[in-house]
């Protein structure tokens, strides 16, 4: 049986992020991805939003993570030249009702140490986004949009020219945990087991099943895999924004949201749909529904110029009704079980957070691994972000 000292499963932007960071660390890695390319799951159906870290609770993973992990995104697009732009986003009361929920995401995000919104009044907001109608909004200038796939080929080239190797076509069907490393049951072409010291679930919707694949002692602590479907449709013609605009968050996600691309080009979305299993269609009656949430701050919609774009799926940990819940990244002190790191519910602000996600994964491994090198029976807590 061949072995491997670490196996990332899942090649997405954060299983590429974690490949990278392990490598360069001077890990053997081997990345394995079920489909025939890189990206094309979760990854290939994002609003390609960099955030700021506004929303999340402090101290959580998702704020520690989003808010260290935007300003080391920053520095590595500039350093390997991946198209990006920090064009800062608008959250927006569109009425005078919703001033507390705003401001309460104000005091928030400065708890998170954002420390550069401003608090715009409907006058302020008229001057800088003519078309915008709001009784007031918050002004994120750390906000921006990137090019997803160019970051992901970016980090495969640098988890490569650090040893990496990039396997595709090979599902991950199964495995078990043993003393020593995990023996991972790989599908395709050509069926194999391969034993690994380390493994590192980054499946996106498939971390969950696969949680519960790879026996051991915790499997029993996988989380429940619950579905939220989101639609974009895009936007014929050019809006007349310059920011991104964003309402008042919903239960489930942030509400249906205009975005920009990279050649200015607006798309708005994602709504919510909790679904039994994921679904990529898009309905283009529901532009009438994104039509009605969208004139609640941009009165003069053309709704005849919205088209089905595309849908993501969110990989929930939680269902209709419940909290949000944070980042679940398991190690071995999480589930007692070496060698194993599990990777639950990476939404967003995954793309954002995730070479931080990847240092963080590394932090876990090499700490790990030195205990197990010293006979350790116990783990310590990995360095944090």
């Amino acid at each position: 049986m061949e072995q491997v000292d670490v196996v990332v499963i899942g090649a997405g932007v954060v299983g590429l992020a974690c490949a990278k960071a392990l490598a360069e660390a001077g890990r053997e890695v081997l990345v394995i991805e079920r489909e025939d390319r890189i990206g094309s799951g979760i990854s290939a159906r994002s609003s390609e939003v960099i955030h700021a870290g506004l929303y999340y609770p402090p101290g959580s993973l998702k704020a520690r993570l989003c808010v260290a992990g935007r300003e080391m995104l920053y520095a590595y697009c500039a350093r390997r030249g991946v198209a990006h732009v920090r064009c800062g986003k608008l959250v927006v009361a569109a009425r005078a009702a919703q001033t507390d929920a705003l401001e309460a995401i104000a005091a928030r995000a400065r708890a998170n140490g954002v420390g550069d919104l401003r608090r715009l009044d409907g006058s302020a907001l008229a001057a800088l986004e003519p078309a915008l109608e709001a009784h007031a909004a918050l002004l994120s200038p750390s906000t921006g949009i990137i090019d997803s796939h160019g970051l992901m080929l970016a980090l495969l080239a640098d988890a490569e020219r650090h040893g990496a190797v990039l396997v595709l076509r090979s599902p991950v069907t199964g495995g078990v945990a043993e003393d020593g490393g995990v023996v991972l049951e790989v599908g395709g072409t050509a069926p194999m087991k391969l034993r690994a010291r380390w493994v590192v679930n980054a499946a996106g919707l498939e971390a969950v099943g696969l949680g519960r694949a790879i026996r051991s002692a915790a499997s029993a602590q996988a989380p429940r895999a619950c579905y939220a479907r989101g639609v974009y449709f895009g936007y014929a013609g050019k809006a007349p924004f310059s920011h991104l605009v964003y309402p008042i968050p919903e239960p489930g996600g942030l509400g249906v949201h205009l975005t920009l691309d990279l050649a200015g080009q607006a798309r708005f979305g994602p709504d919510v749909e909790w679904v039994d299993f994921p679904d990529y269609h898009v309905d283009p009656a529901r532009a009438e529904r994104f039509a009605s949430a969208i004139r609640d701050w941009w009165p003069a919609l053309d709704a005849a110029r919205l088209q089905p774009a595309y849908a993501g799926v969110r990989p929930k940990i939680v269902g209709p009704g419940e909290a949000d819940a944070d980042f679940r990244i398991d190690g071995p002190v999480q589930h007692g079980v070496a060698g194993l790191v599990h990777l639950y519910g990476i939404e967003s602000p995954g793309l954002t957070s995730a070479l931080a996600i990847g240092a963080h994964v590394a932090g876990m491994v090499i700490s790990g691994a030195s205990l197990q090198a010293e006979g350790s029976a116990s783990a310590s807590t990995p360095p944090m972000l």
